[in-house]
């Protein structure tokens, strides 16, 4: 099992929900954290709480994936910062649930670029910093709603065709560095119970039966599971179903 101690480790969207809950996770795992997010003072938060469990003062850098100014801005930031970076967690994205109503031109761009163009952007920016460690690895987190056939529940058009791409670069990705030392993995997580590691339910998870919906834990976990892997293994695609929330249910 590889270690995650001493890791420098940047995660987009780290202000709230499964981003904040990736970051507090690695942090306590000691991993040196990088948090993106739209929200400075949402990452000041997680920021605080990073140090008060313990951890590392935890850098942080708006970025809204939406705007390719902002994306800039933040990859600057961050290159003056990091030189080396061991692992990217593509984890920021727009929600946007279906609507009787057409989606405006806004939220059609914000979800598309956020998940797309932004997240792209950032990956091939920081590709240098991540070639320049001896455990490269790019985390994306895709959605259920992202895979084949996957049907369309109560999400958007543009929402499922962004997840749809997601999983196109996160492959994409893992073709174009075949023998180089970077990994290319994602998970694809269903509808969570959005907890936190602060939350006492977090740690009653592993008593969940079969049936019970998935919570932010589970997805951490399998993350975890993927980068604590050894080098010669990539875990290109892992599915995390439920009865509730889950691909068919």
């Amino acid at each position: 099992m590889q270690e995650l101690k001493g890791a420098v480790v940047v995660v987009t969207g780290a202000g709230r929900g499964l981003g904040a809950a990736l970051a507090i996770s690695l942090a306590d795992l000691g991993c040196k954290l990088v948090l993106c997010g739209r929200s400075a003072h949402a990452l000041a938060e997680v920021g605080a709480i990073i140090e008060a469990r313990g951890g590392l003062a935890a850098e942080q850098v708006v970025l809204d994936l939406a705007d390719t100014a902002s994306v800039s801005a933040a990859l600057a930031s961050i290159e003056q910062r990091q030189p080396q970076i061991d692992i990217l967690i593509n984890n920021g994205a727009m929600w946007l649930e279906a609507s009787e109503q057409p989606h405006s031109a806004a939220e059609v761009s914000g979800v598309i670029n956020a998940a797309l163009t932004g997240t792209f952007l950032l990956t091939q920016g920081l590709l240098p910093a991540l070639k320049a460690s001896s455990r490269p690895d790019v985390v994306t987190i895709g959605s259920i709603s992202g895979l084949p056939n996957a049907p369309l529940h109560s999400v958007s058009l543009p929402f499922y065709a962004a997840k749809h791409g997601q999983l196109a670069l996160a492959d994409g990705l893992r073709q174009m560095l075949v023998g180089t030392p970077l990994r290319s993995l994602c998970v694809h997580p269903p509808y969570l119970e959005d907890i936190s590691p602060l939350d006492p339910q977090w740690a009653q998870v592993p008593e969940r039966a079969k049936g019970q919906q998935g919570t932010n834990r589970d997805v951490v976990e399998a993350v975890v599971f993927a980068l604590t892997r050894p080098r010669h293994i990539s875990l290109s695609s892992i599915v995390i179903d439920t009865d509730n929330g889950g691909v068919f249910s």
